[in-house]
């Protein structure tokens, strides 16, 4: 049987000569900083990504002690730190689109606005997208032109090189369709 002893809990480090991190970064900082404006391709974001890998190299739980190995390892924070930026960026960016989308379709946002409205809106708008996929494309065609592009009969049947009669036809099949659809989502007329 081992006997533990002090050095056991020590770092797999300890004892060695510690790095002087901000000379370090000083020496590392120009190419890797261009290694993230190559991972990132946003000059802006380079500053605050370069400070997130400066502060992991400075608060690392294990002490790297051996200096040929400092360069490798400060790309690898620099590509990981790049990588989760971007990612939070993404989100953030979907986020944005979301709630644009969602300020279209349910105007201006209020103070006192329901957050349960709000979830029922969105999955009742998620509906009415998968309801529309399932019509026959020329009845979606001409419900996205009408409610979505806001277009009036005429531009409608300029467009589609029909009647204004055939027009107000179509809508009205288009409808009676998108309603049935709809119903089977279990969503009522008086809903939407």
């Amino acid at each position: 049987m081992a006997v533990m002893t002090a050095a056991d809990h020590l770092p797999p480090n300890a004892g060695l000569p510690a790095i002087d991190w901000g000379a370090c970064l000083a020496q590392h900082q120009s190419w890797l900083k261009r290694i993230i404006l190559a991972r990132m391709g946003e000059p802006e974001a380079v500053e605050e990504v370069w400070q997130q890998v400066a502060l992991a190299a400075v608060e690392q739980r294990w002490p790297l002690a051996d200096p040929d190995k400092v360069g490798p390892w400060l790309h690898r924070l620099a590509v990981i730190a790049s990588a989760r930026y971007c990612r939070q960026a993404g989100r953030l960016r979907r986020l944005k689109r979301g709630l644009a989308a969602e300020q279209y379709v349910s105007g201006p946002a209020t103070k006192d606005r329901d957050p349960l409205a709000l979830l029922l809106r969105r999955e009742r708008v998620a509906m009415t997208r998968q309801a529309l996929l399932r019509l026959l494309p020329r009845d979606a065609e001409i419900l996205l032109l009408k409610y979505g592009e806001r277009w009036s009969y005429r531009q409608i049947a300029a467009h589609l090189g029909i009647t204004d009669k055939a027009v107000d036809c179509r809508l009205l099949r288009a409808r009676e369709a998108l309603r049935r659809e709809l119903a089977g989502f279990g969503i009522d007329e008086d809903e939407t």
